[in-house]
């Protein structure tokens, strides 16, 4: 059943006061309110709260924190910061969100390729629409009656 956006039968959890160095490699949710110095690695969402800290890597799909992290994180959904998160390290994922008071110091790739150089054209023999063409315009009457 899912409550809260997450799946609540498949939670793996380090709680406040815990210390893990290690791997963690699971197909749910992964929640750290304690300490990691390590890596962890789901197809689901990461949720680190206020207490928790991360050192290592993190491969998720969805990685929402409220902790810190020092970390190479990749994620094929969204990174989002809350207000009390710091993240420093890497990101890669194609949604990077912060609210205000988050902290990010580091890098992010979201996956653009190529800067284009040009505004993209229209594949052969379709015409432009017609809206965006400018269109000469014909005043009737004089400036007085504009």
């Amino acid at each position: 059943m899912k409550k809260n956006g997450f799946d609540d039968g498949n939670i793996t959890l380090l709680a406040k006061g815990v210390e893990l160095k290690g791997e963690i490699r699971v197909d749910g949710t992964v929640r750290i309110d304690g300490r990691l110095e390590g890596d962890i690695y789901t197809k689901g969402q990461v949720i680190v709260g206020e207490d928790g800290v991360v050192k290592g890597t993190i491969a998720a799909g969805v990685l929402i924190s409220s902790g810190r992290i020092r970390a190479t994180v990749t994620a094929s959904e969204r990174v989002q910061l809350l207000k009390t998160g710091i993240l420093m390290g890497e990101v890669h994922a194609p949604v990077f969100a912060m609210e205000d008071g988050a902290k990010f110091q580091g890098t992010s790739d979201m996956g653009v390729t190529a800067w284009p150089e040009e505004a993209p054209c229209l594949p052969g023999n379709v015409p432009e629409p017609a809206g965006s063409r400018n269109r000469p315009v014909a005043l009737i009457g004089t400036e007085s009656d504009v």
